[in-house]
């Protein structure tokens, strides 16, 4: 290919579609379609216009313009982002691309494609157009609407799952081309990729904190178009698609604190080569093929808007959204995205799909972006029509189980705690497990069998296998929080998101764990099925892999959250547990269920993490009170934790006319106290020297003959409250403990003698 060729194709392209765009600005229409009929004008399909093209210098440029577009889209996710998007937008995507998808097979099945042709109309289909819908939804000035706020939530949750279900159809497309990618060769291959991801979450941030004062703009556009090239690379080695590869190399700088200047160094580059990409569309555009296709093109159009508009409409209802909010976001969830011509592209890259697809699917992707910003102003007309022809008995179901005031609660700080803990929980736990698994099944036992024979080392491999699936299942199933129970309480709509959740942790706990039965062992026998789970429970509960664990977790999560904590600033530190924390008293009523039952049985710490800090009987004031106490009608509870912990454990305790929460500052200020049970609260910095240096919190003496209770551990930055009583206590911490102050003075001067029996109280 010659340089000159390179440049004159390029320089024809980038100068068209700025020529087309302008005037497509100026008429008000949106830039995509502009560089749709650029490209068309200059492409091998209009004879009319210059056309001195080479087709592998454009296949190139194109394909360089979707590895930057999809390290764009990556650059502008993180897992923080997740939590965002509430639980309508993880439902409703989930729900609308899997229907949505379903009839895109079904139609393509009907209408004589093949089966791979009708699993990629399907996928490209189940996608929407966020740049369309975003600028339809400023143009018409809807940005503030309750319905528009899901909608784009619904478009994050959509970009991941087209990212991954590239994935799936990268592996079935190899499969059906003659290759043979089994289901472990797949397990494998997206092993190495998570475990690439992992490195990166550890050390990509580390690795700019340290070089960025070396940095420049200049430099650090090298830095990270590199990276994406070469995570693109990478991807492609590994029998993915560079698309992949691209999107996590982005997703990787999303997770730092330097994200915002990676976007703004590398944001023109993106505009020019996602241009190209449009720009490669409209030269696929074959008007002949339009012609003899149309009367495909008109119905995949026509199907795909009511598709998206039943799905959508049926998976914010799921999520507790009214009739009229879900449906005006399914109405708006009308355009066949750029995410499907990225789709599209894949398949003929791989040599499954029929290239005649690509200007049907544009076509049709034409006709659902004209008519969405007409839909949605619409809406208003269609809706009440629609509606009324529902049926009054579905109705009334339907209001009886969504809730109007599910919107405002999508950013409460419940939502986010879950689904945040679900999807880490999901993309790193699982995925070493998985790792480990695929690794040891495949490479170890092989390795170890030239060595000791078959059968030990299957045996051998399989008993360490199981003691890794217990170090981390701990963490990965984790317990029910206090929020999941607040959401479980709160609203019967809230229940079809969160059993889901659990249910995907337990399918994928429960296929890793057989990965290697099924390839080792004859599994007839029924009696290993009820072993397994048993024996994981109980190596899972050795406090010795807790402690450890949570040295790692804690380091992990400093760097995922790096971003998160320097936008949110440095708080000054003796303010935080006064503004975090609350505390509220109350009576035990006459026959309740915890009356007669001591803390460790009630376990309040560990199902709703809130615990008492003073139990008034009668006259008798117990501040900081053991495991060993029991709890009976009359007395008066002092109970701590954070707001959120505190209401959900009312709910729970069926407390309807919950008292009044104060800050600890407030509580501590008040009229509570008393002069020999006077309770403090104090910040100590670890010197190293001290005698609980080492250990882990149920261990150091701190809890039982202290008689105090830590409430919070800041580590590198990272505040871990409430924190698992097998967290070790490490030079350079910063120790929240709160308890009598005589007992919290022995603390600082380090003369209390340290227990090695266990204690942690109520948790």
């Amino acid at each position: 290919m010659h340089t000159q060729q390179l440049l004159l194709d390029l320089a024809t392209m980038l100068t068209t579609a700025a020529v087309v765009v302008i005037l497509f600005r100026k008429l008000k229409i949106p830039a995509i379609l502009g560089y749709i009929l650029a490209g068309f004008l200059i492409g091998p399909n209009f004879p009319l216009f210059m056309n001195a093209f080479s087709d592998e210098s454009i296949e190139v440029w194109s394909e360089i313009g979707v590895i930057i577009i999809l390290f764009h889209i990556g650059l502008e996710f993180d897992f923080n982002k997740l939590t965002e998007v509430g639980s309508t937008a993880i439902v409703s995507a989930s729900v609308k691309m899997a229907g949505v998808m379903g009839v895109g097979y079904l139609l393509g099945a009907v209408m004589g494609m093949s089966r791979m042709d009708s699993l990629f109309l399907g996928a490209m289909l189940s996608i929407s157009s966020t740049v369309v819908i975003q600028k339809c939804f400023s143009e018409l000035g809807l940005e503030k609407e309750k319905y528009a706020g899901l909608v784009m939530g619904s478009l994050v949750m959509e970009d991941v799952i087209a990212v991954f279900m590239m994935v799936v159809l990268t592996a079935v497309s190899k499969g059906a081309s003659g290759g043979s990618v089994s289901p472990g060769q797949m397990a494998l291959m997206l092993t190495y990729l998570v475990l690439w991801l992992i490195m990166g979450i550890f050390l990509l941030p580390t690795f700019l904190d340290r070089t960025m004062e070396f940095m420049n703009d200049e430099t650090l556009t090298l830095l990270s178009v590199g990276f994406c090239f070469l995570m693109a690379l990478f991807a492609k080695t590994l029998g993915f698609s560079m698309e992949l590869g691209a999107f996590i190399a982005g997703s990787l700088f999303a997770g730092t604190r330097h994200s915002h200047d990676v976007e703004r160094v590398t944001a023109g580059i993106k505009d020019m080569f996602g241009a190209v990409f449009f720009l490669f569309v409209g030269m696929m555009v074959d008007p002949q093929i339009i012609a003899l296709r149309w009367t495909s093109i008109v119905p995949i159009a026509i199907i795909a808007v009511i598709a998206k508009l039943i799905f959508a409409t049926l998976g914010m209802m799921l999520s507790g959204q009214d009739i009229e909010t879900s449906m005006k976001g399914g109405v708006s969830l009308a355009p066949i995205g750029e995410f499907s011509f990225i789709i599209a592209g894949l398949g003929i890259s791989l040599g499954v799909m029929d290239r005649y697809l690509y200007p049907v699917i544009v076509a049709s992707s034409i006709l659902t972006i004209i008519a969405t910003p007409v839909l949605i102003k619409q809406a208003d007309k269609l809706i009440p029509k629609l509606t009324a022809k529902m049926p009054e008995k579905l109705r009334s179901r339907i209001e009886n189980y969504t809730s109007g005031d599910q919107a405002e609660e999508e950013t409460s700080a419940a939502w986010k705690a879950v689904i945040k803990d679900f999807f880490i929980k999901i993309a790193v736990y699982g995925s070493i497990m998985l790792v480990v698994t695929i690794v040891c099944v495949r490479h170890v036992q092989p390795f170890l069998e030239k060595t000791v024979g078959e059968t030990p080392s299957k045996i051998g491999v399989t008993v360490f296998l199981y003691i890794v699936i217990a170090f981390f299942s701990v963490p990965f199933m984790g317990k029910k929080s206090a929020e999941f129970t607040e959401l479980w309480m709160d609203r019967l709509s809230n229940r079809p998101p969160l059993i889901v959740m659990t249910a995907i942790k337990i399918a994928m706990l429960e296929v890793i764990a057989i990965i290697p039965l099924l390839k080792f062992f004859n599994i007839g026998n029924i009696l290993i099925i009820f072993l397994l789970p048993l024996s994981i429970l109980l190596v899972s509960r050795s406090d010795f892999i807790a402690t450890y664990y949570l040295q790692l977790e804690t380091r992990f999560f400093a760097n995922l959250n790096q971003k998160t904590m320097e936008e949110r600033g440095e708080r000054d530190t003796g303010l935080w547990l006064d503004e975090d924390y609350h505390v509220f008293v109350w009576k035990v009523p006459e026959g309740a269920s915890c009356a007669g039952r001591t803390l460790i049985d009630l376990g309040w710490g560990k199902n709703y993490n809130v615990y008492l800090i003073k139990i008034e009987k009668g006259d008798r004031k117990i501040p900081m009170p053991s495991s060993r106490t029991a709890v009976q009608s009359g007395d008066v509870l002092h109970v701590i934790g954070e707001k959120k912990y505190c209401r959900a454990f009312m709910k729970a305790m069926g407390i309807r006319k919950g008292p009044s929460l104060q800050t600890l500052r407030e509580y501590l200020a008040s009229g509570y106290q008393d002069n020999e049970n006077d309770l403090e609260c104090l910040a100590i910095k670890v010197n190293g020297s001290e005698p609980y240096v080492g250990k882990p919190i149920k261990r150091n003496g701190i809890s039982q003959h202290g008689r105090c209770m830590i409430l919070g551990i800041e580590r590198d930055g990272y505040a871990t409250r409430m924190p698992d009583p097998n967290m070790m206590i490490e030079k350079g911490d910063i120790l929240w403990i709160v308890g009598v102050d005589s007992n919290l003075r022995n603390i600082v001067a380090h003369s209390f003698a340290p227990s090695l029996a266990a204690a942690g109280g109520q948790k």
